[in-house]
């Protein structure tokens, strides 16, 4: 389970984006525990509020349909949110950004089928402006 870093959403390949949306249905369901999204439960609402928001607008944005939002309905059926602008920002920083990064690089040098070149060097750039 992971939550990319929100930079990233836009370059991510269709597949991690489906992903994104099926894990943040997860934790709407159950309310997960993992290792590497434990730390969202240190963060208000509002944060996942606000993320869920980014990967949805993405999805909206490549026309990907969305079946159901029942159970991120019922998630923050206690609202409304405060739209944060940097979702979880003590993690989602620039060492964060990095190890997103090279996950996705080694999905593309393996050969991820939905991961084109112009998508990749979409992601590279972003990260050679970073450093």
């Amino acid at each position: 389970m992971r939550l990319w870093h929100q930079s990233l959403l836009r370059v991510l390949p269709k597949s991690q984006l489906l992903a994104q949306w099926r894990e943040l249905n997860s934790i709407y369901a159950k309310e997960d525990r993992h290792i590497l999204i434990n730390y969202i439960y240190d963060y208000s609402k509002d944060d996942l509020f606000s993320y869920t928001q980014l990967v949805l607008h993405e999805m909206r944005a490549r026309d990907i349909n969305i079946r159901t939002v029942d159970k991120m309905e019922r998630y923050f059926a206690d609202g409304p949110f405060e739209k944060v602008m940097n979702p979880f920002i003590h993690h989602h920083n620039n060492e964060y950004f990095e190890i997103c990064y090279f996950n996705l690089k080694e999905k593309f040098m393996r050969g991820q089928k939905d991961f084109d070149t112009e998508r990749f060097e979409a992601l590279r750039k972003m990260y050679e402006a970073m450093e």
